[in-house]
């Protein structure tokens, strides 16, 4: 399990996702190839040739009229599920090339015509084959989930994107109304057969992981995650209709979309360099000029894009916590470099004044108590300081006091950063402590009302787990107990 967290650690979610989709495309042609799959691999690998290519040229023509940085790796996934729920085609099927010509084409388009504030609703790959069942009569097959041999390729990638996005619940959810709602349907038959066949040939299993979870077009609270789970699993049952209009599990995914986007109708923003300095060792601050005022609670978080040429394995997207507080007009973005650093990072650090980068997917709720009377732990590690930058920023700004102690953990003092700011927060109530190792001793001297206080505790992965065991093993009940997390969180 340990190598499995360290994997998923250095690597975003977008690349994960990217990986698991082609491990099923070669699974299944070499399935093909053995006469498992009803599909020969000369079908499989010419479908997914052809709807790739169109995929990346539509969206480059796209990209180049809207004049937006294209991300290739939304390109390649998108094709790949397409290639995946479509059935493939031979190279001499010449009347079947249109579907997946229209599909691919309608795909992209939708990324860029179907947008609200700059982001798109639908999940493109689910809106493409409801358009082209329309247009051509011809509805998607989803085979990745109708064969029980590829089930194993199917359930294993998909946990892994899903425990690498943490959106268990979501999934957990979906799943369950899906359960509950197959076996009403199927009374009085056997309805405990009926959910296992479901669950080994049918959509279900690659749906809920790869395209339910999908973060454009889900949304990041959790309560909102329930509830969204929950209806794309009741319009994913067989049978639901409105009318004489039955669902299908792309539609069904669909509705799910137009939902997220009523609870989670941020925009996509493009945030012009003001400058950036260097605040302490190997930690850089940037500060961004949004081109519309953004709103938001002090500790969420975004997803950035910083388009450049030839990006390294981990892309062009990242999410990173906003630095800076909502009373600031400016945008403060901390980042820690490492060697050797992404090229995400060392475009980050040439950016000259002037120049732009595009945010999106506000969310988060690793966020203050409404309460002000409630007693507060800050514990950091490296730059997992930033949302506690964000906190007292606008504690200070905002004349709001709280009894707060900062306990912030560097290797060595030259790699404290936004010092300033923590200082000043002592005229609110903080009370910061830089130090080196944080172990049980320390935490218990320097708080000795460990038991009645709220615990925020930001940084890297093995830092944050064994906090959160060392405040458990102590008595400090779980509900006290907040970590910070968002999804594709990489450490480079």
């Amino acid at each position: 399990m340990k190598y499995i967290d360290n994997f998923l650690n250095r690597i975003t979610m977008y690349r994960l996702a990217l990986y698991y989709l082609c491990l099923l495309l070669a699974a299944a042609a070499v399935l093909g190839g053995v006469g498992v799959l009803p599909y020969s691999p000369f079908a499989i690998l010419f479908s997914a040739a052809l709807i790739t290519a169109v995929c990346w040229g539509t969206n480059e023509a796209f990209a180049r009229a809207w004049k937006v940085t294209p991300n290739i790796e939304s390109v390649y996934i998108t094709a790949f599920i397409l290639a995946l729920i479509i059935s493939p085609v031979s190279p001499t099927a010449f009347a079947s090339w249109p579907l997946l010509i229209a599909a691919s084409v309608i795909a992209m388009a939708s990324k860029y015509i179907l947008v609200i504030g700059k982001k798109h609703i639908f999940n493109p790959a689910a809106f493409a084959v409801v358009a082209t069942a329309l247009l051509f009569g011809k509805y998607a097959s989803w085979w990745v989930g109708g064969t029980l041999a590829l089930l194993p390729f199917v359930l294993v990638g998909g946990l892994l994107v899903v425990r690498k996005l943490q959106r268990f619940d979501l999934l957990c959810a979906f799943a369950a109304v899906a359960a509950v709602g197959i076996s009403v349907t199927f009374l009085p038959q056997n309805p405990l057969l009926s959910v296992w066949q479901t669950l080994l040939h049918s959509s279900l299993i690659f749906l809920g992981c790869i395209m339910l979870t999908e973060p454009l077009t889900s949304p990041q609270a959790r309560v909102h995650r329930l509830v969204y789970g929950a209806i794309v699993g009741f319009f994913f049952i067989p049978h639901v209709h409105i009318f004489s209009f039955y669902t299908s599990p792309e539609l069904a995914l669909l509705v799910g979309n137009i939902y997220a986007y009523i609870v989670s109708p941020s925009s996509r923003r493009i945030l012009t360099l003001v400058r950036s300095t260097r605040i302490a060792e190997g930690i850089y601050d940037f500060v961004f000029m949004p081109d519309t005022p953004l709103s938001f609670i002090p500790g969420q978080y975004l997803e950035w894009t910083l388009g450049h040429t030839k990006p390294d394995d981990r892309g062009n997207r990242r999410y990173f916590t906003i630095a800076s507080s909502p009373t600031e007009k400016e945008l403060h973005l901390g980042i820690k470099v490492y060697e050797p650093s992404s090229t995400f990072k060392k475009a980050l650090l040439a950016m000259q004044p002037g120049a732009t980068l595009s945010v999106a997917q506000l969310a988060g709720e690793f966020t203050l108590p409404k309460d002000t009377n409630k007693k507060l732990v800050f514990i950091a590690g490296g730059i997992g300081i930033t949302p506690f930058r964000s906190m007292v920023q606008y504690m200070i700004d905002t004349k709001e006091s709280r009894d707060a102690i900062l306990l912030y953990s560097t290797k060595t003092p030259s790699e404290v950063a936004y010092k300033e700011v923590f200082e000043a927060g002592r005229n609110v109530g903080l009370r910061p402590f830089y130090l080196g190792l944080i172990d049980t001793q320390t935490l218990m001297r320097e708080v000795p009302d460990y038991k009645e206080r709220m615990f925020y505790i930001s940084g890297p992965l093995g830092m944050v787990t064994a906090f959160e065991h060392t405040l458990k093993s102590l008595g400090v009940p779980g509900k006290q107990i907040k970590i910070d997390f968002f999804p594709g969180f990489v450490y480079i």
